[in-house]
């Protein structure tokens, strides 16, 4: 293995001379930052202690480091610094900045191998480890908490609009036929709103109807990919769409991020799109109503049968310059997280999907999904087939940024600034200008 800096000195060697000899099977330390807060957080200490608690040869020590942006900014100054953590946490967006740190990454897939630890790369689920692979499956990184967009919607509502709750809405025109009866019967002010809107809008939407949104497929074939989501009719329409449910109040703009959650909680929206590692937060804010859960919308004029969704959240990297040890410890970590048993309580804890076919299993097996309604909806969406080059996912540089963009366009656009076809355009020229920066800077 290639290694870009030498891991930080063990203080051990301090405590030696103070407190007498140290016991030669002293326990190598592994520092795992992360972004996770709250229960998340407290979680994630309950994994690293049990695993500390399996063996005797390594201690896991996770360190909350504040968001991802933070995380990443954190973890990008301490390796430039030669103290960088062993494993950090880092949003999918920031995959192509990742994998493009020459020398700053060791790829999983070769952890695995140089340390000899078990490691079956067909054990995944192939929607979500794609996204962290290599065009020839190689993972670069390990997914973790990753989740899927889909539809969370009000029970009570759409009985009262005399639709049947057991069977939302599958299609687009589905979505705005429930949407307009919702609203014309009074149920509800608005059919549906959209957290995330880039996302699940456009990311998601080209996903599911198989649109490259970007070239090199999607970015996974270099950093030389730019912007085509606006070359696409299919994707100029859906645009088109929300500008004009929105002035019918099929749909209602809630926002960037999450901000629109609370228009359904409030029973405002008859419908959320939403992550599905949402479920508990909508779960807790519900109390007034029962929801169920569908999958994210089609239309059967652009497709057939729609594509894999695409995820969010983010994956585990390994850093080069840590010793040899660590990186031992770091991959029988790995096997330990990857686990059934631990993907399974994972899983059911936080919504996030499973990254195994195996906890996936284990998981059916002891009913959760019997007993909680709508949790698999996202897994038989990820897993309806395999993913093609346009629902791998997305790997372009500087997306975070590129993110703000196509939602600040979009905002234009329905707030009637722009046309649904100049908004796209010029979202994707901007977008354009920041992936040719990237480019630059990696080439």
């Amino acid at each position: 293995m290639v290694k870009g800096f030498r891991g930080i000195a063990s203080m051990a060697a301090l405590s030696t001379l103070a407190l007498g000899a140290m016991p030669a099977s002293a326990a190598t330390d592994i520092v795992w930052w992360h972004a996770m807060e709250g229960g998340l957080g407290d979680k994630i200490d309950e994994i690293a202690e049990g695993f500390n608690q399996s063996q005797s040869d390594y201690v896991v020590k996770p360190v909350y480091k504040g968001t991802y942006s933070e995380n990443m900014t954190s973890t990008i100054a301490a390796f430039r610094a030669g103290n960088a953590p062993a494993i950090t946490q880092v949003y999918e967006v920031g995959t192509a900045t990742m994998m493009n740190a020459r020398g700053a990454i060791y790829p999983v897939h070769e952890l695995m191998a140089d340390t000899g630890q078990p490691f079956d790369p067909d054990g995944y689920l192939p929607a979500v480890t794609g996204y962290y692979s290599t065009t020839d499956g190689d993972m670069l990184s390990l997914p973790f908490n990753s989740s899927t967009p889909v539809v969370y919607y009000n029970r009570d509502l759409f009985e009262k609009a005399g639709l049947d709750p057991d069977a939302p809405p599958t299609t687009w025109e589905d979505i705005a036929e429930a949407s307009r009866n919702i609203t014309d019967s009074g149920a509800a002010s608005c059919g549906f709103t959209t957290t995330w809107p880039s996302w699940i809008q456009l990311e998601n939407f080209a996903a599911r109807h198989d649109i490259p949104f970007a070239s090199e497929q999607n970015g996974f074939g270099g950093p030389a990919a730019r912007m085509t989501f606006n070359e696409s009719d299919a994707v100029v329409a859906h645009v088109q769409d929300l500008i004009d449910w929105q002035q019918s109040g099929v749909f209602a703009y809630g926002g960037r991020e999450d901000q629109a959650s609370p228009r359904f909680f409030s029973g405002g929206c008859a419908m959320l799109m939403a992550s599905s590692a949402s479920y508990a937060s909508v779960r807790d804010n519900t109390e007034n109503f029962e929801f169920g859960v569908a999958p994210l919308p089609w239309d059967p004029e652009v497709i057939d049968q729609p594509k894999n969704s695409i995820i969010g959240g983010a994956s585990l990297w390994v850093l080069q310059g840590q010793s040899d040890a660590v990186y031992q410890g770091v991959a029988r970590f790995f096997n330990y997280l990857s686990s059934p048993e631990v993907q399974a309580d994972w899983h059911q804890f936080t919504g996030y999907l499973p990254i195994t076919d195996k906890a996936y299993a284990l998981t059916r097996e002891q009913h959760f999904y019997e007993e909680n309604p709508g949790t698999e909806i996202a897994l038989k969406q990820m897993t309806s087939g395999e993913p093609s080059d346009n629902s791998r996912g997305l790997r372009l540089g500087n997306m975070p940024q590129i993110r703000d963009v196509i939602e600040e366009e979009l905002e234009r656009a329905l707030n009637g600034d722009k046309s649904a076809e100049q908004a796209l355009d010029d979202a994707a020229e901007r977008s354009n200008e920041l992936l040719e920066q990237f480019e630059r800077s990696v080439r």
